[in-house]
């Protein structure tokens, strides 16, 4: 049994920071790949940032220059500092992590930014 646990989402006014953290717990022997996506009301779940346990990283374009995504492979865990937010920022958003067999999700965490 594999848990992935976030925590870390609120509210927040645009031009604001926020930091997403997650840890993936339970019977997982390497995780290699981990990250966030995000899905707002009435759109589809789209790739945030993801990094790898050798630290390469991918943003989705729409993050550049605003997010920033950290990972501690001793606590199996991933962190989102998302600066500069936007009201189009608003989304739940779910921490990601594979085995590179599985892919393992958490149950999200909401994000509004909002003034």
């Amino acid at each position: 049994q594999v848990h992935v646990a976030e925590s870390g989402g609120g509210l927040v006014q645009p031009g604001g920071s926020l930091t997403l953290s997650c840890v993936v717990s339970g019977s997982i022997f390497s995780i290699h790949a981990m990250g966030w996506y995000r899905q707002a009301p009435g759109k589809g779940r789209e790739m945030v940032a993801l990094i790898t346990s050798g630290g390469g990283t991918n943003y989705a374009i729409f993050v550049k220059g605003r997010f920033t995504i950290s990972r501690d492979n001793n606590k199996n865990m991933v962190e989102l500092q998302m600066n500069s937010l936007k009201p189009e920022d608003t989304a739940v958003y779910y921490c990601y992590a594979d085995d590179r067999v599985e892919p393992y999700w958490g149950p999200g965490t909401q994000v509004t930014v909002s003034s």
